[in-house]
């Protein structure tokens, strides 16, 4: 009842991990799958290692949570021997890969695609380094360029991760599907954001600003992901502020086939899947649901 597809990729439910949250080793990633996830998405990283921005990294704020944590991760030589031992029999691993330029991002494809079952590509990160993240994903023409020569170098369905802090989400979405984009997710987080410390009078995080993420930027996320459903013809996958099956039967039904939960694991812990998955089975048989696919993208009829 619940399974999904996803450009071709069957997932035994609609839930995974988001980029970011528990995704730095496949221990971890594991735990997830175990939890009742159907698939999960690695933390972003790059073709060498990046230390990411010093402490503090992350503030909670009304609604949720502001982080700059600056891409750290420990390059893809590191990562690729942590994807390896993700349990792969019956899940569904994505890798998120960021760059900052269409042969970085080419690389980390040919040298990850055998471990994963799909590729995600972060160009949508607002507090990643100058050049790389949101500063692609606000561009049209380098969106298409990156999404281009990922897509070239790939043989697994390739995501593009969109910013919502953008002048308006459908123009990067066509531009990415027009790319050759297989499918994409959204959104990313919402800013910058900043938190000041008012005892010492100077922003919390180190980075001074953040994204934010969690319940508060959820209806943005709905919206975003019900514009982008009319603009183009690719799966969607919705993420931002998930905590309960109401939010995800709202994505499902402005549009997407999938959904990513990342702040929820830090309020509601790796039980969230399980509580999520009940409700929504629960749900789809009181309304006389038998399948996601007849629930995508109603809320447009």
């Amino acid at each position: 009842m619940l399974k999904t597809n996803v450009c071709g990729v069957e997932f035994r439910n609609p839930l995974m991990l988001a980029a970011g949250i528990m995704g730095s080793n496949a221990s971890s990633m594991n735990w997830i799958l175990k939890s009742g996830a159907g698939g999960v998405v690695s933390k972003s990283f790059s073709l060498n290692p990046h230390p990411g921005y010093p402490n503090p990294t992350t503030v909670a704020v009304d609604g949720g949570i502001l982080n700059a944590i600056g891409l750290s991760n420990p390059g893809v030589e590191n990562f690729k021997e942590e994807l390896k031992k993700i349990d792969h029999e019956g899940n569904v691993v994505i890798a998120s890969i960021y760059g900052a330029n269409p042969l970085e991002f080419s690389q980390l494809v040919e040298e990850v695609q055998e471990y994963v079952d799909m590729i995600e590509l972060n160009i949508s990160c607002p507090h990643a380094m100058e050049g790389y993240g949101a500063s692609i994903g606000q561009d049209c023409n380098l969106s298409h360029t990156i999404v281009s020569a990922a897509k070239d170098a790939s043989d697994v369905p390739i995501i593009a991760k969109l910013t919502p802090n953008v002048t308006d989400i459908t123009e990067i979405a066509k531009t990415c599907e027009d790319a050759g984009a297989d499918c994409l997710s959204l959104i990313n987080t919402l800013g910058p954001g900043m938190k000041i410390n008012i005892d010492v009078a100077k922003p919390v995080l180190f980075h001074k600003s953040g994204g934010m993420s969690g319940k508060a930027i959820k209806p943005i996320a709905v919206s975003n992901v019900y514009s982008v459903y009319e603009a183009v013809d690719i799966p969607l996958i919705g993420v931002g502020g998930i905590y309960t099956f109401e939010d995800v039967v709202e994505f499902i039904f402005a549009g997407a086939r999938a959904v990513q939960i990342g702040t929820a694991i830090m309020d509601e812990g790796v039980e969230v899947f399980g509580k999520i998955n009940q409700g929504l089975e629960e749900f789809m048989k009181d309304k006389g649901y038998s399948s996601i696919d007849e629930m995508v993208g109603i809320a447009h009829d």
